[in-house]
């Protein structure tokens, strides 16, 4: 075999790659027990059947009585020599040609479609023999049943138009499930049927032994008879059993599902049941024809006229009456027996025309609903036949089509024992639509030559006994024209493309179409999707343009055979629209004059006047259908030019698209590459901003901690508490500009979160008028807080967001403001809140109101310099956004500037907000007994701050630096509580508070970090850790932690009993009332320090127990200078 490298050609041809779209079959075609591997390969899974069940599946199709009428046609017309020898002889040929027919569609699993497909035919090639092949279901279907259709009225006067019916519509539901419910009915029925069919012949032979010899004597009704042996009443008679020639099809639609044979043993069997499912069927279909001849002969003899005597209703009637002296058993007994006997052989017809349906339309139209809508279509075209009576014209057709089928079946078998063998096509069977030729000059060319040859015989053109001997001579020229066109082309149309193997035979592969898995035998490699494609979705595929094999498709190939016939001036007027428009017209009407010339001359006429009429008829129904099929035909060829130029418009559309996706392709790199390096560049960034965060947060801490402390402090005046509430307030001002960096680099990175806090808004307000009221007035600005609607309680917002926005409007007002005044409104209706921030500064130019809200942009005036980052409105337009808000600017240069914002505050009736601007009722200590603190942190100033916020509330505090100890001081102290640092040397809080639930312990632990983003876990996990507070810690925030995690009830009020147990009056010796004095002065002001350092200096000179000095140094460490005071004795007078 010869390939050509095909590379080139299928990388021209597949330039680009089909968008993949996954074709989903209806549940007629993906259930193969309805579908039953119609279009494919029989899956060697699927073969579950042993060869004898499917044998004897294929032997079913024996019963048909339309062999017994044969046999009793040609007899009672041609005589019994005539007869019989025709039947010998046709029989053998069929016999021969079936072997190998059998032989390798058992073998390869293929039906006879693919076979036809793979031996010689091509993939478009072989719809001509799908439809002789469908062509022959429908009619012995439509012969059959209308043989049915007469028991039944023979048997229950049903009349033969509703009998037709009944006969067509009974075999659907027994072929819809295919061979699966085939093969049940047909081993069910079968010893039935033999018991029927031998029983009248043995009464016959034994009742009337001499009709035997009345057969063997019958010379024949025809004009021809009386003469013995006669090569014309010979070649006539064998011209009628040529027509059963097709029946091998059917046969080999059950052989494909013998199973493979493993052993040497299995290996016999299943040559056996090849052999009698395939070449055996015409061993038993000879005796049927010649139990027709003498039937028929039988019944003439008993009085039976000469065309009822052909009827196998007819035959069977005279027979059965052999078998009982009843008349009404004998017509019952025939009337099951016709019955069963076409029901049989129906399912059968069938099966194998809705098979070969599908094979033929799904070529044509690219689609396949499914092999029982075929199977629906096959018995009504079968139906109408039997209805409009033409079933009998097509008896007369019968010779025509003899013909026709054996120069199909000769190519095939030439291909079959002689190409293969001389090595002129490949030894293996190929279907598959990616590596045929659409067609196969040899298989084609050689039937068309057979056909033509063998119908210009059958016509009498060359004598009586060419007419006599058409169907051997044109099964002999298709025998000798197929090796030949083979030889000549080289065996080079086989095969478009070698075929490659994917894989063994046992692993299973999946198609990238329907995403089905399948035997590698039933896929292929497809370059226009790139990837593997099954047999059936490259079959029904309409959008590759056979790109897998360039120059194979049966329009390159037509054009190369007619370039080689006709000249190029005159083929390019035949590519022209009016050359199209012929062509077709001339071919359809050629067809259709060819069917009404048959019509002609088959129709019998009684006179002239009525030949003339019939061909005046005949003539005006030919230019009818020439004028409408012009019409139609020109519409074709203008929808086809359309479709032609709207296809390389796409194409050269999509060659562009290509094109320019290349291009952006390569843009797409370079952006990608410039991107990663952004992304590199701002993960630094991000890195960077969270590390500097983190140090910043630590000082921050102290800060924060001790102005709380302050705060609380009584014996700080109130004018300067004031002033530390600023402190504060600034303090976490910083800190939300802290957190404010890590919210762009959030906000950049789509990890911003939002929280639902409920936040009493008017204290909210109170303390941020508090707070930018002194900044105000320390800048000579008057400040005005408006609120004229009344405010809800509490609402429901993200508090840290809401102060950071307003925060940032009302410092950039009073930073650009310098004389004048700033005011903030804020009006509340219908849970929508507007903030509205006015102030009478210079102003922004309408130019520059956009730049604003840039990062890092800053507006500077000449003359003027302003401090900033050039982050805050960046931030607050994002937050506001992200808020679901809104924010607009109104601002003329040297006039001011006002900004709002307008936010969905919904109010909440609730009680207990969840929020840090809780009332700040003073904290005095807790109901209970005291409860311990394990304070785990490596900076000591921190652990500093917290012990200050929590020992004067009769908290135990126990702090240690080193996170390896926690595990030791755990089980020795015994904590209720541990406040847990996150980041710490040696051993992270995230690692330590993890040994801790390991061993088993279960106390609650809060963990403490400035990193605001290590508190997140996942949903799906559940967190060690009961409370996660951030630095620098908020003295409210803490304390509402420790009350939910430890269940405490505080104390505002001060009480009379002491916070922390004390010892027993005159136990602990006092030092001289000097001493006493200064310590007392020192612990009325909260000097720690003051207070340490004297401790220090009594117990080291002597001038004090060492008992005194220890429990005041725990006491001084625990901030609690109220028990110190009670414990000197000293009274405040005295003090001062």
């Amino acid at each position: 075999m010869h390939f050509p490298d095909f590379r080139d050609k299928i990388a021209m041809a597949a330039r680009q790659n089909i968008f993949r779209v996954r074709r989903r079959y209806n549940q007629w075609v993906a259930n193969q027990t309805l579908e039953d591997y119609a279009l494919r390969f029989t899956a060697k899974s699927a073969r579950r059947w042993s060869a004898a069940r499917v044998s004897n599946t294929a032997l079913g199709a024996i019963s048909f009585l339309a062999m017994e009428a044969i046999g009793g046609s040609i007899t009672l017309y041609y005589g019994f020599d005539n007869a019989v020898a025709a039947i010998l002889a046709v029989s053998l040929v069929i016999f021969l040609t079936a072997i190998p027919i059998s032989y390798y569609a058992a073998r390869y699993g293929v039906d006879i479609d693919l076979l036809t497909r793979g031996a010689g035919f091509g993939y478009i090639g072989s719809t001509i023999t799908s439809l002789i092949y469908a062509s022959f279901t429908f009619i012995f279907f439509a012969i059959e049943a209308a043989i049915m259709a007469m028991a039944l009225e023979m048997l229950f006067d049903i009349p033969l138009v509703i009998g037709y019916l009944v006969s067509a519509v009974a075999i659907i539901p027994l072929v819809i499930h295919g061979i699966t419910a085939i093969s049940r009915f047909q081993v069910w029925t079968q010893p039935i049927w033999i018991l029927l069919q031998l029983a009248p012949f043995v009464f016959i032979i034994y009742a009337d032994a001499s009709s035997v010899g009345d057969w063997t004597r019958f010379e024949g009704l025809s004009t021809v008879a009386g003469q013995g042996l006669n090569v014309m009443a010979f070649g006539a008679a064998a011209a009628v059993v040529f027509s059963l020639i097709a029946q091998i099809g059917e046969q080999v639609d059950f052989l494909r599902f013998i199973p493979e044979p493993q052993n040497h043993k299995e290996k016999r069997r299943w040559w056996l049941a090849v052999m009698a499912g395939g070449p055996g069927w015409i061993v038993i279909g000879m005796i049927k024809i010649l139990a027709g001849s003498f039937l028929a002969v039988l019944a003439l003899n008993q009085g039976v006229s000469a065309t009822e005597a052909a009827d196998p209703t007819q035959m069977y009637l005279v027979a059965f009456n052999y078998v009982t002296h009843s008349p009404e058993v004998a017509l019952a007994m025939a009337g099951i027996f016709v019955i069963l006997c076409q029901i049989k052989i129906n399912v059968t017809n069938a099966y194998a025309g809705s098979i070969a349906w599908s094979n033929f339309f799904s070529r044509l139209t690219h689609s396949h609903p499914g092999r029982v809508v075929w199977l629906f279509f096959n018995v009504a075209i079968a139906l109408l036949v039997m209805e409009l009576g033409v079933y009998r014209a097509l008896e007369e057709t019968l010779g025509f089509y003899g013909i026709i089928a054996i120069a199909w079946v000769g190519a095939l078998v030439a291909d079959l024992v002689i190409n293969k063998p001389l090595g002129l096509s490949p030894r293996h069977i190929e279907f598959k639509r990616a590596h045929l030729y659409d067609i196969n000059p040899v298989g084609v060319g050689a039937m068309f030559t057979a056909s033509v040859v063998g119908i210009t015989f059958h016509n009498g053109v060359l004598g009586d006994y060419g007419q006599a001997l058409s169907h051997f001579i044109a099964l002999g020229v298709a025998l000798i024209t197929a090796p030949l066109i083979a030889w000549k082309t080289e065996g080079r149309f086989y095969t478009a493309r070698p075929f490659v193997p994917l894989a063994t035979d046992h692993q299973l592969v999946q198609c990238t179409i329907c995403e089905h898995k399948f035997e590698p035998e039933d896929l292929t490699s497809c370059p226009a999707y790139d990837g593997i494609i099954c047999s059936l979705c490259c079959s029904l595929d309409a959008r590759c343009g056979d790109a897998c094999k360039p120059g194979a498709g049966y329009q390159e190939q037509l054009q190369q055979f007619l370039g080689k016939l006709i000249p190029q001036s005159v083929l390019s007027h035949l590519h022209s629209r009016l050359g199209h428009f012929l062509t077709l017209l001339f071919l359809i009407n050629g067809l259709s004059g060819l069917l009404l010339s048959l019509i002609h001359f088959k129709t019998p006429v009684a006179s002239t006047p009525e030949a003339l009429l019939l061909s005046a008829t005949l003539w005006k129904v030919f230019f009818i259908l020439l004028i409408v099929t012009g019409v139609i035909c020109w519409l074709f060829v203008l929808a086809h030019e359309s479709r032609v130029v709207a296809e390389e418009e796409s194409r050269r559309q999509t060659r562009l698209l290509m094109e320019e996706i290349a291009a952006h392709k390569r843009t797409d790199q370079a952006l990608q590459q410039a991107k990663e390096h952004a992304e590199a560049a701002n993960g630094a960034k991000s890195r960077y901003l969270t590390g500097i965060s983190h140090e910043l947060r630590s000082p921050l801490n102290s800060i924060l901690g001790y102005a709380q402390l302050m705060e609380n402090d009584e014996a700080i005046p109130a004018h300067r508490k004031e002033a530390v509430g600023v402190i504060r307030h600034s303090g976490e001002y910083l800190a939300d500009l802290i957190e404010g960096l890590l919210d762009i680099s959030k906000i950049e990175a789509g990890r911003l979160d939002l929280h639902r806090d409920q936040v009493r808004i008017g204290l909210l307000m109170e303390q941020l008028v508090t707070m930018f009221r002194l900044q105000a007035e320390e800048k000579g600005l008057a400040f005005d807080y408006h609120c004229p609607n009344p405010l809800p309680e509490v609402v429901t917002t993200d508090e840290k967001r809401l102060r950071q926005i307003l925060i940032n409007l009302l410092s950039n007002a009073i930073k650009y403001t310098d004389r004048g005044s700033v005011s903030l409104t804020l009006r509340y209706r219908s849970q929508v809140a507007e903030f509205t921030v006015q102030d009478s500064g210079e102003g922004i130019a309408e130019e520059n109101i956009e730049r604003i809200f840039r990062p890092f942009e800053r507006i500077r005036l000449p003359g003027e310099s302003r401090i900033g980052t050039g982050l805050g409105l960046t931030i607050t337009r994002l937050l506001t956004d992200i808020m679901g808000g809104d924010i607009s600017v109104d601002s003329k240069l040297g006039h001011g500037s006002t900004f709002k914002v307008s936010l969905m505050l919904s109010s909440v009736h609730s009680s207990t907000p969840r929020s840090t601007s809780a009332p700040a009722r003073r904290i005095y200590g807790y109901q209970g007994v005291r409860r311990k603190v394990l304070l785990v942190d490596d900076d000591p100033s921190h652990r500093q701050v917290i012990r200050a916020m929590l020992s004067p509330l009769g908290f135990e505090i126990i702090d240690i630096g080193n996170a390896l100890k926690i595990l030791t001081t755990v089980e020795t102290e015994r904590p209720d509580l541990v406040l847990l640092d996150v980041s710490m040397p040696g051993q992270t809080g995230w690692e330590a508070l993890e040994q801790l639930r390991a061993d088993k312990h279960t106390i609650p632990v809060v963990m403490v970090s400035a990193d605001a983003n290590e508190g997140h876990h996942s949903v799906e996990s559940t967190p060690l850790h009961d409370g996660y507070i951030i630095k620098p810690v908020r003295l409210n925030l803490l304390l509402d932690t420790i009350a939910r995690v430890l269940e405490l009830e505080w104390r505002f009020e001060k009480s009379a009993e002491p916070l922390a147990p004390l010892p027993e009056p005159g136990v602990l010796p006092l030092p001289d009332i000097a001493h006493r004095l200064t310590l007392a002065s020192l612990a009325r002001i909260g000097h720690r320090k003051g207070l340490l350092e004297s401790l220090h200096r009594l117990k080291h000179g002597g001038e004090a127990d060492e008992r005194f000095t220890l429990e005041l140094t725990g006491l001084t460490n625990d901030f609690q200078f109220e028990k110190i005071l009670e414990l000197l004795k000293v009274a405040e007078h005295e003090a001062s």
